[in-house]
């Protein structure tokens, strides 16, 4: 089951709350083990700010793009 939450400090460490309708879909109880898999959500800036280095032209790349739309 997928769900988002955020992460918060608790102490030195930092911590994630299992939001109430996924503990009760999973049937989860304290001290149960569970594996989750972490996977930061980006934000959409993050991500165009790491393609800076690129030089595309805009135009040639829409004129590309556009190519085949009407096939």
């Amino acid at each position: 089951m997928e769900s988002k939450a955020r992460v918060k400090e608790w102490g030195n460490s930092l911590g994630i709350i299992i939001p109430r309708e996924v503990a009760k879909k999973e049937n989860l109880k304290p001290d149960d083990e569970v594996i989750i898999e972490i996977i930061k959500k980006r934000k959409i800036k993050d991500i165009f700010g790491s393609l800076k280095e690129w030089k595309i032209d805009s135009q040639k790349m829409k004129d590309e793009l556009r190519k085949d739309w009407n096939k």
